[in-house]
């Protein structure tokens, strides 16, 4: 899982920088100007969500806070997803004589290299 969550972080990087003009947000700069910020702009309220990777294991709360919430480590964010994933999983449905053909041929392999399976 704490893979999976860095892959995610890569994958955003790999993607590069955006240079379009709205990832540049120069209207933000001018419509802000000098000594305030951009909280309350359209243009940051319109990006936020999507503008940086986040991640669903990483805890940027303060150390006090994460004190408060427990102490927990990332291995037990990621474990409690984990099992959050898996108790929500719902296998796709598959149709019975393609499930039959597949568990078919399966056996058929197995049984024509018996040394490469236990």
């Amino acid at each position: 899982m704490i893979d999976q969550d860095q892959l995610g972080m890569m994958q955003k990087l790999a993607q590069g920088v955006d240079l379009s003009e709205n990832a540049q947000a120069l209207d933000a700069i001018r419509e802000v100007g000098p000594g305030s910020h951009y909280l309350g702009c359209a243009h940051t309220q319109a990006n936020f969500q999507t503008a940086f990777y986040r991640s669903a294991l990483a805890d940027n709360n303060s150390y006090e806070q994460w004190e408060v919430e427990g102490e927990k480590r990332i291995e037990q964010r990621a474990n409690a997803l984990c099992r959050s994933w898996l108790d929500q999983y719902e296998a796709p449905y598959l149709d019975p004589a393609i499930d039959d053909a597949l568990k078919q041929f399966i056996a058929q392999k197995k049984d024509s290299m018996p040394d490469a399976f236990t």
